[in-house]
């Protein structure tokens, strides 16, 4: 005590230079009766010439006739550890902005109140590149986010939220977005939720932009259902196809659809002739005449090597039996050309109908093999029908379906526009 004085005056100078003009002004301020108290947090040198923060509070308890301050009381308490940890923290909290600001995707805590009611606590800027929503804006109210997903995926997406606020289960939810900028995108959500004392549901977790993930999966779904050669549905994908036109009868009770098998005669020996890559020129000039002659609403695929399929949506045999003579009539027309010089070859056509009658897409396609067989055994270049189902044949048991023809029509070249009544 003997090494300090009373005065103010004195007291100021052992305040951080950079404090004093804060700390005169907030005395000055009391001084005046500008505020109740004097409060300020500064550093003072200590003997051996280090800095501790303080804070000191004081309050005038006497005044003069003129109101000026005579006498003040107050404590001046050591923060420094204090001051310590709260810098500690601020650098913590600043490498934690900095560190989630430059994940790709937004890094979040989100809260959904008892009242359903939701809202981000917090949200790194990455909100504004995958939302284009500014931080703020995000963080004063959810709903310009929530606004921006695709309205047929909203249901889902807060009923994945519910569901995982109500066990407390990881949450996870692909979802897409409508954007003014980047327009349609695929955002996929991931959060690990806690319950807080106010009955809210509190996730921390990450929303991360997968477009290009979800462009990737449906180009292998695509090469997984389409035909390299031809660009037509493969064998599995023609399928899936007819059960859908067959879910459709069922539904319609009244509705039947064509089915067509096609296979293009004698393609060994175009193989032998000219070469498996002029093979490979008949068959994509075919399909491509087939795709040519089909309409919106109907599908073919390629079921394997030289062996085609078609489904004619809503058609009968005498649609399909036109179709088939068609067909002929532009293969004759249109040979194949490999490197300028025409490959000309024909088809054999198996045709058949598809009813609510049928247990599955197999027992239909099973007759129009049925029917294409007899059209290979009679000569081929050949159209033949098998109409309804009794028992298969033992050419076609390879497509689990137990039919045979109770009745075959056949057109030869001469009269393939005719059909027998």
């Amino acid at each position: 005590e003997s090494e300090l004085s009373t005065r103010i005056d004195e007291a100021y100078t052992r305040i951080h230079p950079e404090d004093l003009s804060s700390v005169q002004q907030a005395m000055q301020d009391h001084f005046e009766g500008l505020t109740e108290t004097y409060e300020v947090e500064h550093r003072i040198r200590c003997k051996d010439g280090s800095w501790k923060w303080v804070l000191s509070r004081g309050k005038v308890v006497s005044r003069d006739p003129a109101g000026r301050a005579l006498r003040m009381v107050g404590t001046t308490t050591d923060i420094t550890a204090t001051r310590g940890l709260a810098e500690q923290l601020r650098h913590t909290i600043d490498l934690m902005t900095n560190l989630t600001n430059e994940i790709p995707g937004v890094v979040l805590q989100y809260r959904l109140g008892p009242d359903g009611v939701g809202a981000f606590n917090f949200a790194s800027n990455g909100i504004t590149d995958i939302y284009e929503v500014p931080a703020s804006a995000a963080l004063a109210s959810a709903a310009p986010v929530l606004d921006r997903i695709h309205p047929e995926d909203r249901d889902a997406y807060h009923a994945s939220l519910i569901a995982s606020a109500a066990d407390l289960s990881p949450w996870h939810v692909e979802y897409r977005v409508l954007l003014p900028r980047q327009g349609l995108r695929w955002h996929q959500a991931d959060g690990r939720p806690s319950r807080a004392a106010d009955g809210s549901t509190i996730w921390h977790g990450l929303i991360i932009d997968i477009t290009n993930r979800k462009r990737a999966e449906e180009e292998l779904r695509s090469l997984a259902r389409i035909d390299f050669l031809t660009q037509l549905p493969n064998r599995r994908f023609f399928r899936e196809k007819m059960e859908l036109e067959l879910h459709r009868i069922r539904r319609a009770a009244c509705m039947q659809a064509a089915v067509i098998m096609l296979d293009i005669d004698h393609f060994k020996s175009i193989n032998d002739r000219y070469g498996h890559a002029a093979g490979d020129s008949v068959i994509r000039s075919f399909a491509d005449l087939l795709r040519n002659e089909i309409r919106r609403q109907d599908a073919a695929g390629r079921l394997g090597g030289e062996e085609f399929a078609v489904v004619l949506c809503g058609a009968g045999s005498d649609e399909a039996g036109a179709l088939a003579a068609r067909l002929r009539d532009r293969i004759a027309e249109n040979p194949a050309d490999v490197d300028g010089r025409p490959i000309p070859f024909t088809v054999s056509i198996g045709i058949s109908v598809m009813t609510d009658a049928d247990d599955n897409p197999d027992a239909p396609l099973a007759r129009a093999d049925t029917a294409l067989y007899q059209a290979k055994q009679a000569g081929r270049d050949r159209i033949e029908f098998c109409l309804s189902p009794d028992s298969l044949q033992p050419h076609a048991s390879h497509l689990r379906s137990e039919v045979t023809p109770a009745l075959t029509l056949t057109l030869g070249q001469s009269d393939r526009c005719r059909l027998a009544e």
